[in-house]
């Protein structure tokens, strides 16, 4: 009898609110780990605005840029955490190894096109017609950071697809929060040569995002392969070329559907930036409110689809289905939640980024309060199609998700947005009535496919002769 199958405990399928207490759990951490993220990149613009504007807008646009790139070739590495959720459903754990090692180099393979990439970061910029300083700048930033992009695959692509399928999502939580005083730590350091740091100036803020990229993937790492709960899952074994040939099949519709959506908003900001400055620093607003809420959604698409995965894996079709729309329910619940808190306090958020009471930025308030309006519907929707995303991927199905996420996107959102902006004299709220008129085809499409294939597994589901592990929470 392998270990595996030795130290496991039976279950059977949980009830409909062991479901949704299972799957808070395992997205609390994911979503701390996410904003803890988002956390680092708000220390670096702070500590590179200490330098002047220059160096804020080449290290801000040089981090985007990097960010960009690394998030799209990480899409193809959450196949890692639909095929161990998978094996563990099936109780076939001594497949988890050859998955994890193949990821592994899977991780070391998709570092390449991003480290070229990052090394034209100046001829891009030039390409786009920004002034010469900038894109000379922006690709010196992008020529340090690129020497993170193994360590960034390997830390949050691999491991933040890896720790969550095998019950260890809580390292992922307390090694980001740590990463973010480390990161704080070195910016500062390494910005204005402190703590016996030489001084690198705005470089010194990709050097030390550098740095702590590596440490939080080496400490994961150690964390994983030193703890003997977990040792097994990670034993020494030769990547396999099939398997790998199945995680990038199962992952690059992901990543081309993170791609797409990027573009719309990449394009939507675009667009609102040829409205005038209030209308562009109104967008900047809403979307940063939006994007701290939808770590939460996000993590929940995370855990949707470990569990899934993990059921359908088990051979428990009904029990999968249940797990994909609790984790729905939570997280429309969380969005509409926080849907209410911008309906009912518009000013209130908005003070945190502008004074009130300055009259020179009263169009600016006035069009971020009204555009909250609009995210309050946007965020529900972007909640919804990330987490039935998620739940799709649990049960191995990212081809259909990208094309509807393709046609949602670019055939209805972005000409919605379009017309209602520029035809109709709706500015900067008829871009965002556009993403949500995206967003929401894309929710809708994805719920459908998710109802529709996990109802049709369920007529052959097969009984296993034995229960499952515990899945992870």
């Amino acid at each position: 009898m392998t270990h595996s199958t030795s130290s496991r405990t039976a279950v059977r399928a949980p009830s409909l609110s062991r479901h949704a207490a299972d799957t808070a759990r395992l997205a609390a951490p994911l979503a701390i780990a996410q904003l803890s993220q988002m956390a680092m990149g708000v220390t670096d613009t702070i500590l590179l605005g200490s330098l002047g504007p220059d160096a804020l807008a080449a290290g801000g646009l040089g981090a985007n840029v990097f960010f960009v790139v690394v998030t799209l070739l990480q899409g193809m590495l959450t196949s890692v955490s639909v095929s161990v959720s998978h094996a563990r459903g099936a109780k076939d754990d001594d497949r988890i190894a050859p998955i994890y090692w193949t990821g592994f180099a899977l991780s070391i393979l998709l570092s390449l096109p991003a480290f070229v990439l990052l090394s034209f970061a100046q001829p891009l910029m030039n390409a786009f017609g920004e002034p010469a300083l900038l894109a000379r700048q922006v690709g010196e930033y992008a020529a340090v950071l690129r020497w993170a992009a193994p360590g960034s695959l390997i830390g949050i692509g691999l491991m933040r697809s890896f720790l969550p399928a095998i019950g260890a999502a809580k390292r992922l939580l307390w090694v980001s929060i740590a990463g973010v005083g480390v990161n704080a730590v070195l910016n500062y350091g390494l910005i204005h040569g402190a703590y016996g740091l030489p001084r690198l100036g705005f470089l010194g803020s990709a050097a030390a995002t550098t740095l702590t990229v590596w440490m939080t993937a080496l400490v994961l790492m150690g964390l994983l392969h030193l703890r003997p709960r977990f040792r097994h899952f990670v034993v020494a074994t030769r990547p396999q070329w099939p398997l790998m040939g199945e995680l990038f099949g199962i992952g690059w519709p992901v990543a081309i559907t993170y791609g797409v959506e990027s573009m719309l908003f990449l394009a939507t900001g675009l667009m609102v930036g040829l409205l005038g400055e209030s209308q562009l620093a109104a967008h900047q607003i809403a979307l940063n409110v939006a994007s701290v809420s939808f770590m939460v959604p996000l993590a929940i698409g995370q855990a949707g689809n470990v569990r899934v995965g993990y059921w359908a894996g088990a051979g428990q079709a009904l029990a999968a289905r249940h797990a994909g729309f609790v984790a729905l329910a939570l997280g429309v619940g969380f969005m509409s939640v926080s849907g209410l808190v911008l309906i009912l306090a518009p000013h209130s958020i908005v003070g945190l980024y502008l004074h009130l009471d300055d009259p020179k930025n009263a169009t600016t308030v006035a069009l971020a309060s009204s555009m909250l309006g609009v995210a309050a519907i946007f965020q529900i929707v972007d909640g919804m199609q990330t987490v039935a995303s998620g739940c799709l991927r649990g049960l191995k199905d990212t081809r259909i998700p990208m094309i509807a996420a393709a046609f949602g996107y670019w055939g209805i959102g972005f000409p919605t947005g379009y017309t209602l902006a520029f035809h109709y004299g709706m500015g900067a709220r008829g871009l965002w009535w556009g993403l949500a008129a995206g967003l929401a085809s894309v929710a809708a499409l994805m719920t459908l496919r998710f109802h529709r294939l996990s109802l049709r597994q369920m007529p052959g589901q097969t009984t296993p002769h034995t229960e499952p592990a515990a899945p992870p929470v």
